[in-house]
């Protein structure tokens, strides 16, 4: 209930312009390194030099014209030398809305595929990040795109909360992939998505397996101690080795718990996002950890 009133409230004017408007005075950038590259890049470097390997995404979506999107292609592109001047541990995650998928199928993968290929100039990776359930054809035809034209440094995401997500994944397995697998942050329909937390968290176990257990790289991106646990303990039992997989937390959640599985040696990856465009990311934090709202409501009131 508490995620559905969160995320119902996000397309409300008032609530998108108080958030927008003191949003970052009352806690949002514990999420959120900053509005800049150069801001991001502090945070980045701070990451690495912990054992934490990053990510980090320009944040934005739903770009409707062609010359913002032509924009937001070159602003990845310098973000991309950026991180090869600066020698981060940092690949790109993003989403094909922000490249023009709701403009066009077409452009959305022309830009995915200049982005990938100047990544793969500089050795570096691109994570076709995974949007509303409306979006998961197109997301996952263009991956598969990718792929066809032999392009390796491109991964994407399954969502565990959505009925069709093990189909899916039995489509992809053939192609060895790359997929981080999260429970999904959005608010979907009965009738599409597992309603019950214990469902998605049951879903996601068993897609989890099946990840690890092929031949692919696995990302689980997840904050849940018991889930973690059972992947550790899944991994150890068969024998998986630690290059196979990775674990995947949120910028500004659970740092302690990301130190303390480096420390055990497992490969911990930090999404790191930046920019100006942070009102819908955050929205989504908070509807996924109600510890994440009240964060921010007690630093409201404090100030």
């Amino acid at each position: 209930m508490f995620r559905g009133v969160i995320l119902a409230a996000t397309t409300n004017p008032g609530v998108s312009r108080f958030v927008r408007s003191y949003g970052m005075r009352m806690g949002a950038a514990r999420f959120v390194a900053g509005e800049t590259i150069d801001e991001a890049v502090l945070s980045l470097r701070k990451l690495n030099e912990q054992g934490l390997v990053t990510n980090t995404t320009l944040l934005g979506e739903g770009v409707r014209d062609q010359a913002t999107a032509m924009a937001v292609v070159e602003k990845y592109e310098k973000i991309l030398d950026r991180i090869a001047a600066e020698k981060l541990q940092t690949n790109i995650a993003l989403k094909l809305t922000h490249l023009g998928l709701d403009i066009s199928e077409e452009l959305a993968s022309r830009n995915l595929t200049r982005l990938v290929e100047h990544a793969q100039g500089l050795g570096n990776f691109i994570r076709i990040d995974m949007e509303e359930s409306a979006r998961v054809d197109a997301t996952l035809r263009i991956y598969r795109q990718m792929r066809a034209e032999g392009h390796e440094n491109v991964g994407t995401v399954l969502q565990a909360y959505l009925y069709r997500t093990e189909r899916d994944l039995d489509d992809l397995l053939p192609l060895k992939p790359n997929l981080r697998l999260v429970k999904g942050a959005y608010l979907e329909p009965q009738n599409i998505a597992y309603p019950q937390k214990a469902d998605v968290d049951r879903n996601y176990l068993r897609l989890a397996e099946r990840m690890l257990s092929g031949d692919g790289y696995t990302a689980i991106a997840t904050h849940d101690e018991q889930i973690i646990d059972y992947v550790v303990n899944y991994t150890h039992s068969l024998g998986i080795e630690r290059d196979r997989f990775e674990f995947q937390m949120l910028y500004g959640i659970r740092p302690q718990l990301q130190l303390e599985l480096v420390k055990q040696g497992y490969k911990v990856l930090v999404a790191t996002p930046f920019g100006h465009e942070w009102y819908f990311y955050l929205m989504r934090r908070l509807a996924e950890r109600p510890a994440n709202a009240f964060f921010l409501l007690r630093n409201l009131i404090l100030k």
